[in-house]
């Protein structure tokens, strides 16, 4: 990827090929994390996982983006990813309000998980993943000089501060055993939920074109 003379066209297959992986690395990290979750009373896990899954619709629009502008159209937002952005949106807004209930009454109650070992090796591995995804995100995008790749690596980071807020919540509680911990993991990804459902709203109105908040104006020199 760092040759200068690299065709626009395997640019855009990479960046296609990025998307995809997002999208299913998601898809099983979701599964994962809620299985485990689940099993280990993990709030903060389970609440990663499906995250996760909303992240899936969300990918899938982007790929649709970056396929649809690979092929020289605008870079506005079709039904299809304004339909997305909406179901994206409404189900970060319910997660929300589901994880800050429960992570109340778990705090209420002094309920606790029954490990959280697994959500400091599943946010290790994530936090090492999405890092990799934001590299090779940056480095197509800024060859392609595609706002649209660029916005889309920021998404990817955002994912990396979700998984740095499992780790924080899960390695407090295994180094402590204060059950508090897990729920206050699990209360700072439903404020970060909420803040990506007002995002995915913004763009699906149109106030916000691309992913995470950065507007995504298409170079024609460019092809983006």
């Amino acid at each position: 990827m760092d040759d200068k003379r690299f065709p626009f066209d395997r640019l855009y297959k990479a960046a296609i090929l990025l998307a995809v992986i997002t999208v299913f690395y998601n898809l099983l990290e979701g599964l994962v994390s809620v299985y485990l979750g689940f099993e280990d009373d993990a709030l903060s896990l389970f609440g990663f996982g499906l995250d996760s899954f909303v992240e899936v619709v969300s990918g899938v629009g982007v790929w649709h983006m970056v396929a649809k502008i690979r092929h020289n159209i605008d870079g506005k937002a079709d039904k299809f990813q304004r339909q997305a952005l909406r179901i994206t949106g409404g189900a970060f807004y319910v997660l929300a309000v589901g994880l800050a209930v429960s992570s109340a009454i778990n705090i209420i109650q002094g309920k606790h998980p029954k490990t959280a070992f697994w959500g400091v090796i599943i946010s290790l591995i994530s936090i090492m993943s999405m890092w990799l995804l934001v590299h090779f995100k940056v480095k197509v995008g800024t060859k392609l000089n595609s706002q649209a790749i660029l916005s889309d690596a920021a998404c990817s980071r955002t994912c990396m501060y979700l998984s740095a807020v499992l780790l924080l919540g899960s390695a407090g509680y295994e180094l402590s055993g204060v059950g508090w911990f897990d729920s206050a993991g699990a209360l700072f990804i439903a404020a970060l939920s909420y803040k990506e459902g007002r995002e995915a709203f913004e763009k699906a109105r149109g106030k916000k074109t691309c992913s995470c908040g950065h507007a995504c104006t298409p170079k024609t020199n460019s092809g983006v």
